[in-house]
């Protein structure tokens, strides 16, 4: 099992398997060529060209300076969810996705973390103006209704969610075939929960 635990300055899982999502529904609607009315809420987060920074490599970099839990991109993924649902007609793209993703972010380590760093520092890690970052969050809170509460279960509903598709991706390599008979248990249950810790330890990277 050691080779599952990540050192602390390793990305964790939740960062890996929330840009892989985002990255891909970005890509389908690109594919789509889905518009975006320009009174949409949506567009104040469309840019007008795709970054040159990959979805992945925007989040992992503000997972390097952002300094906030991981448990922050559990519930900025809650709330993109969220703006998704309120606004079908509204799509991820590659234009927009990169400010959805900074300002759900910012969003979350507000709601989530007793001690986060200001608008002005989120802003020159995601590569944008104060002003912009500001006018982000306040549209982005308005188009979700400020509708920031997360309660356990819909948390742990969403961990559910990203742990299987992290799963998905990468499954984590059996354990030792040394002493499997004595976790074994007639229904198989042990095997489970160490294969679900397996995939807690990657997820959270703790």
């Amino acid at each position: 099992m050691a080779e599952l635990v990540e050192e602390a300055h390793a990305v964790p899982g939740v960062v890996s398997v929330l840009s892989a999502i985002l990255a891909r529904v970005a890509e389908r609607n690109d594919a789509a060529g889905r518009p975006v009315s320009p009174r949409h809420l949506a567009s104040a987060f469309r840019g007008l060209a795709r970054p040159a920074i990959s979805v992945r490599g925007y989040l992992e970099r503000i997972f390097r300076y952002a300094g906030c839990s991981p448990a922050c991109y559990v519930v900025a993924y809650i709330y993109l969810d969220r703006f998704a649902r309120r606004h079908p007609a509204a799509s991820f793209d590659s234009l927009n996705v990169h400010r959805f993703l900074i300002t759900s972010v910012l969003t979350a380590v507000k709601f989530m973390d007793d001690i986060c760093y200001n608008n002005a520092y989120f802003a020159k890690v995601g590569g944008i103006s104060l002003m912009e970052m500001n006018h982000l969050e306040i549209d982005f809170l308005f188009s979700i209704g400020f509708e920031l509460n997360v309660t356990p279960a819909i948390f742990s509903s969403y961990c559910s969610i990203l742990q299987r598709e992290l799963y998905l991706q990468s499954p984590p390599p059996p354990p030792p075939s040394t002493n499997l008979h004595c976790c074994l248990t007639e229904d198989g249950s042990s095997s489970r929960q160490q294969k679900q810790g397996a995939v807690q330890l990657i997820f959270f990277g703790t």
